[in-house]
């Protein structure tokens, strides 16, 4: 595997991200689609130890449960350390939301451009395929 060149900064490991700050309440409406838009996302890379910033765009019905908006921001914040690859980043947080919230969640990370480089990462459809047909558009400044 090839090596960053330059400085590289210390991180933390996955570990420090933490599910347990994700908090729900009762919430019943197959007839609504929630969406969260957030551009304050941000985690490390683990190749280079620089910081990976990105617009979080989440996308769920609420069958039971909707999440609280202050526990997902904390939960957010317990990336902020934690070296972990853009794509592992999109799967954990689709994971761990369909998991409290019991039901499909969409997630899209739109990383800020590196080197040249946009990534979009996209992850789950399941019941809420109709309201991801759809792209949201985010605008960068």
């Amino acid at each position: 595997m090839a090596k960053a060149e330059g400085r590289v900064f210390d991180y933390a490991g996955g570990e420090v991200i933490n599910p347990g700050y994700l908090e729900t309440f009762e919430f019943s409406n197959p007839e609504q689609v929630v969406e969260i838009i957030t551009p304050e996302f941000s985690a490390v890379c683990p190749f280079s130890g620089l910081p990976d910033i990105a617009t979080v765009i989440i996308k769920y019905i609420p069958v039971k449960k909707a999440i609280e908006l202050k526990s997902l921001k904390y939960y957010f914040l317990s990336y902020r350390n934690a070296g972990v690859y853009q794509e592992r980043c999109t799967q954990l947080i689709r994971q761990h939301l369909e998991k409290v919230l019991e039901t499909n969640v969409y997630v899209e990370t739109r990383y800020n451009t590196r080197g040249g480089i946009d990534v979009v990462c996209i992850e789950g459809e399941g019941s809420i395929r109709v309201a991801i047909n759809e792209s949201v558009d985010v605008e960068k400044e």
